[in-house]
């Protein structure tokens, strides 16, 4: 795999049982592209080692006085500084192309995870989570996977130097195989702690972040009730923890790095105090004397690859950890897809609750607790968070249905949706039945004065659909937002589309004007609203209300906010106490409360008045 081929066609199914597992399964999976770099590798650090032979050679030819074998050195130095050029530049190319590679196959697997489980997601894993394990530590752990190579090249180049030594000069040989596993393992003892350390600064760091994007997103909140300060207090504590996290760890692989610089030097030196003694003695001769020196100087080079793979591994572990736990994470209810792939028409019924909305209708659902309307709207569109009977389209289960086909066949907006940054063309660029143009959606969403703040915002963007939205659309009001995801919902035009408090964040006139509007445009097709607001209630074909996660009444608004006095202390914000009084006062006045009929009146004049303005 090349990085012009990317993305993967499929980057497979990774071993999620653990960090390690899954560090070792992305190995296997790039074997091809390590065999490369180790290759490549070998004949890197074999010419560099090479070096020191050609020079040995060299100086014994100058002390013999040897012409030929001096030209024979400096064509062996020649060719070993073109494969030391040569093998360095291939080696660097294959080993970015393995860390690119590793890191677009994490990504490619979180982001299938991610379409996969859906909203269901950051409920189980927080957001923020997610975003760190797809940006940082997909680097760390590409940067192990690329490191192991270059090690394994190091390490066999080593090796092979070794024996080498022992094979040319027996003497020194033995003082270098000895003083070589001693350089190599040095550093393993103080790994844990630095480990831990690095551990410990991550984890304050994403504290920290997590405050930072807090307090940005609730800047507006803030400077309202004048919080601005306690919380900028709070993030300057968090940094000082970061920092000093930091300096604690800088430490401890500061300590390592002196360590292996430390022991080579002593190697050294007890090379060439051994060496020249041995020449003294007439045991050697100069030129392998230098050999030998050269030899182990130059070995200091590879040995710089046991600290970086230390470091690699310190630091991808506990990434491949978090990016293993989320790869983990399965479908509460899986959509296994053992029917072929269709769109299903018909009534969308969830058993668990005894919901039905008719196809072709709109309904709208109460539900007194809005984290229940809530898991029961993804249950609707087939993102269950638990275990259960599934829903069922046209009496087809949704979950025996492939999952692109269950998710073309129902649409659920989230009540808190997110807006892309990019122009309004673009968050409108979505896959549609092309039933639905653009500007009737936004029209029906009730967009104009949208339209108008974007273009006043963008400049040099004449046609609204060239504005350009902000990251989240903060630039934006909450209804204004809230307005242009139903749009963006409307423009889809899903057999069944469900919307969780669209217009929790807008005035009354304009919602009376959105429930026209999406009527009208939903007009054949099933929609399911998730609302207390009376003014969409009001223009439902039939009203489901849910108590205790059951279907209780089913009917008309009007008609239940007179029988059912639990659905009116919903939707009219109806206190307990209010509710026993009502029920006191309407038994002894034959079950009517006295003031019943004109606060029912009150409600629909106003809901009158509001129409006729719209």
């Amino acid at each position: 795999m090349q990085i012009h081929d990317l993305p993967y066609p499929d980057p497979g199914v990774p071993d999620a049982r653990s960090g390690p597992r899954f560090l070792w399964w992305l190995f296997r999976n790039q074997l091809d592209g390590q065999l490369k770099s180790l290759a490549w590798g070998l004949l890197h650090f074999a010419s560099v080692a090479s070096l020191p032979f050609c020079v040995g050679v060299a100086v014994q030819a100058a002390v013999d006085r040897s012409g030929g074998r001096l030209a024979l050195a400096g064509g062996l130095m020649a060719l070993a500084c073109v494969g030391n050029a040569v093998g360095d530049t291939f080696l660097h190319r294959s080993a970015v192309t393995n860390w690119i590679t590793a890191a677009a196959r994490v990504q490619q697997l979180l982001g299938r995870k991610a379409a996969v489980l859906g909203s269901a997601l950051t409920r189980r894993v927080a957001a923020g989570e997610v975003v760190a394990v797809s940006t940082g530590d997909v680097e760390k752990i590409g940067w192990f996977v690329e490191a192991l190579s270059r090690f394994t090249a190091a390490a066999v180049t080593i090796v092979v130097v070794t024996v080498g030594l022992l094979v040319y000069q027996p003497a020194l040989g033995v003082v270098v195989a000895v003083g070589l596993p001693v350089l190599a393992l040095a550093v393993l003892p103080l790994l844990p702690r630095a480990t831990r350390r690095a551990d410990v600064q991550r984890e304050k760091a994403g504290r920290a972040t997590e405050l930072a994007s807090d307090t940005v997103a609730g800047l507006r909140v803030l400077r309202g009730i004048g919080g601005e300060d306690l919380f900028l207090d709070r993030y300057r504590r968090a940094s000082q923890e970061v920092r000093h996290a930091a300096v604690r760890s800088a430490r401890m692989w500061s300590l390592i790095a002196a360590v292996q610089v430390l022991l080579p030097g002593l190697l050294l030196i007890t090379v060439v105090w051994y060496g020249v003694h041995l020449a003294r003695d007439g045991r050697i001769d100069l030129g392998e004397l230098v050999t030998v020196y050269s030899s182990v100087m130059l070995l200091t080079y590879p040995l710089r690859h046991f600290e970086e793979i230390a470091m690699a591994y310190s630091f991808s572990r506990p990434s491949a950890r978090r990016a293993a736990r989320v790869l983990s994470l399965e479908r509460a209810m899986d959509t296994a897809g053992t029917r072929a792939a269709e769109t299903p028409a018909g009534d969308l019924y969830d058993p668990r609750t005894g919901l039905c909305a008719p196809s072709g209708s709109l309904t709208a659902v109460v539900c007194g607790d809005p984290d229940a309307a809530g898991r029961l709207a993804e249950r609707l569109g087939g993102h269950a968070a638990q275990e259960g009977t599934s829903v069922l389209l046209g009496g087809v289960p949704l979950d025996e249905l492939p999952l692109d086909s269950a998710r073309t066949a129902v649409l659920v907006q989230d009540k808190d949706p997110v807006l892309l940054s990019g122009t309004l063309r673009e968050l409108l660029d979505v896959p549609a039945s092309g039933s639905v143009a653009p500007g009737a959606a936004l029209e029906a969403a009730q967009c104009q004065d949208v339209l108008a703040a974007l273009v006043q915002g963008s400049l040099g963007a004449e046609d609204p659909m060239d504005a350009r939205i902000t990251e989240r659309g903060r630039s934006l009001s909450g209804g204004q937002r809230q307005r242009l995801a139903l749009a963006r919902s409307l423009v889809t035009d899903p057999e069944v589309l469900v919307l969780d408090e669209p217009t929790s964040a807008v005035d009354s006139h304009t919602e009376a004007r959105i429930a026209q509007g999406v009527r009208g445009l939903r007009s054949g097709r099933t929609t399911v609203v998730f609302t207390s607001s009376p003014l969409l209630l009001d223009r439902a074909d039939r009203v489901v209300f849910l108590h205790e996660g059951t279907v209780v009444a089913v009917g008309g608004h009007r008609e239940l906010v007179r029988t059912e006095p639990r659905y009116r202390a919903v939707v009219t914000r109806e206190t307990e106490e209010e509710t026993a009084s009502s029920a006191a006062l309407r038994a002894g006045n034959g079950g009517r409360h006295p003031d019943e009929v004109p606060d029912g009146l009150r409600e629909l004049e106003t809901l009158e008045k509001i129409e006729e303005t719209a």
